[in-house]
């Protein structure tokens, strides 16, 4: 019998007690095996102690996920991070190569929140560092104190862009997002299209020009609850649709 695309999820490297662990949410897992219909592969922020390319040879498709880390600012020549702030300078060196390679492979690639940072980085963008206290921004963190289904509840609208890979791939103009970010896309990298902007003019989401597979960052947390939204369903369908295009294209 035929497998599943197999897709790969970058870990983060995280200090639990005495040892450093390599962890990935199960709500990215749970997205990819049921959204996308994959099977899921995690990958450990070991940065080239893996060989980049045996991994790319393995894999139909990556997701990168959010995190409660942030992109190293020395890669896009940014200020230090504020205090509270944290790094995880392995899963960098992890990601962002594979990243790179999988999208000049023309390999699937879904990024969300961190990924989203990340694939703006990989492609000489700058990111805000605290978008609440940017001039005409609004305020794009969560309630902290509140539930999780409030801080994961729909927050803003956000307005797609007409003919782009999200409008086509959902039919949607508009959908209203949750948002649970401090950080945001200052400058947006080269070869990146804009695919939906909120209500401030922050970009939430992008795609890559001329990519030879689906290939989409998104700000906002598309894997949460995702089978109850009609938006993520159409986003996760898609994106696993090509890792069986790309899968095929292979064998």
């Amino acid at each position: 019998m035929k497998r599943k695309p197999l897709v790969a999820l970058v870990a983060d490297r995280k200090q639990l007690g005495l040892h450093p662990f390599h962890c990935v949410g199960e709500k990215y897992i749970t997205a990819v095996v049921e959204g996308a219909g994959c099977l899921a592969m995690l990958i450990p922020a070991l940065g080239e102690l893996q060989d980049f390319d045996s991994i790319l040879d393995l894999v139909d498709g990556f997701l990168f996920t959010g995190s409660v880390s942030m992109v190293d600012p020395a890669r896009y020549r940014g200020p230090s991070l504020p205090e509270g702030q944290q790094l995880d300078t392995a899963r960098d060196q992890t990601a962002m190569p594979l990243m790179e390679r999988a999208i000049r492979r023309g390999i699937p690639v879904f990024a969300i929140c961190r990924g989203f940072q990340e694939m703006n980085v990989v492609h000489g963008g700058s990111l805000l560092q605290k978008v609440h206290e940017t001039e005409g921004k609004m305020d794009h963190r969560e309630d902290g104190s509140a539930s999780l289904e409030v801080q994961y509840g729909p927050a803003h609208p956000v307005r797609f862009t007409e003919g782009g890979l999200i409008e086509r791939t959902s039919g949607f103009m508009e959908y209203k997002v949750n948002s649970i970010h401090n950080q945001g896309v200052d400058r947006l990298g080269d070869g990146l299209v804009a695919e939906a902007v909120a209500p401030d003019g922050l970009v939430e989401a992008f795609s890559v020009k001329d990519a030879k597979a689906f290939t989409l960052a998104v700000q906002w947390h598309p894997e949460w609850k995702f089978a109850d939204n009609p938006l993520s369903v159409s986003l996760f369908q898609a994106f696993g649709e090509d890792c069986r295009r790309y899968q095929a294209s292979r064998e």
